[in-house]
């Protein structure tokens, strides 16, 4: 009898088990949980991430995200995968040339992060923190594109690694640059008062002073691309 009462339990259970898995919009998947994850972070940042706070966005309980993120830091290196993702879906199969290919990919990356600026620490602190072989698929397919192009373009493998460190560098630390806090006060309509210049001593940091303005303005693209062309230039035709 208690056996019967067991089985009972036990099947009534599945379907609430099952149940749990089903949020506001319907059955969950890896796909949508990260979505989330990423609209999330975007709305407010990283420190709003949390499995509780992401299972109530999703209408379930916090535990029925294990299945799809078994930690905190799974769902952060899902993040980085999801941003890999969406700059695999910008980039065209094939390339016209290697260094073509280099400028989309430099591009594309460059436009991902700025349309989730909330998520780029990641791309450094992950990347510290997570092993080669344990990254995501997504993020180790660019590094085989990125090198596939440099072979391409008739490095030999020591060479071509010496490009892929230069060429991971300067768009990260470009696309950190773009998009450092400048300004102080949003409210002030006078640029000096804006940018808070008025903190900054004036005997002690004039050339700080006279080149914050422009510091504050995007490089954009064109920057990113010109400064790509320089490191291609003097590591493809050095000998």
């Amino acid at each position: 009898m208690a056996d019967e009462h067991s089985g009972a339990r036990g099947a009534a259970a599945g379907p609430a088990r099952r149940a749990s898995d089903r949020g506001h919009y319907g059955r969950l998947s890896r796909e949508r949980v990260l979505a989330s994850a990423l609209a999330l972070v975007d709305r407010e940042g990283l420190a709003a991430l949390s499995m509780r706070r992401l299972g109530a966005e999703l209408g379930v309980e916090a535990m029925a995200l294990y299945r799809y993120a078994a930690s905190k830091d799974a769902l952060l290196d899902g993040l980085v995968e999801a941003l890999y993702l969406e700059l695999q879906e910008r980039l065209p199969d094939g390339e016209p040339d290697w260094r073509a290919g280099l400028h989309r990919i430099a591009r594309a990356t460059y436009d991902v992060c700025l349309a989730h600026p909330r998520v780029v620490p990641l791309l450094s602190t992950r990347m510290l923190a997570v092993p080669l072989a344990r990254r995501p698929l997504a993020v180790l397919r660019e590094h085989e594109r990125v090198l596939g192009l440099l072979r391409e373009a008739g490095l030999d493998a020591a060479r071509a690694t010496t490009v892929f460190r230069a060429f991971q560098a300067w768009i990260l630390g470009y696309v950190s640059v773009e998009l450092r806090q400048m300004v102080d006060n949003p409210d002030e309509s006078d640029p000096a008062f804006r940018l808070g210049l008025h903190r900054m001593p004036a005997q002690e940091l004039p050339r700080l002073r006279e080149a914050a303005s422009a510091l504050a303005e995007r490089g954009g693209p064109e920057g990113l691309s010109t400064g790509l062309d320089a490191l291609l230039d003097r590591f493809t035709t050095a000998p």
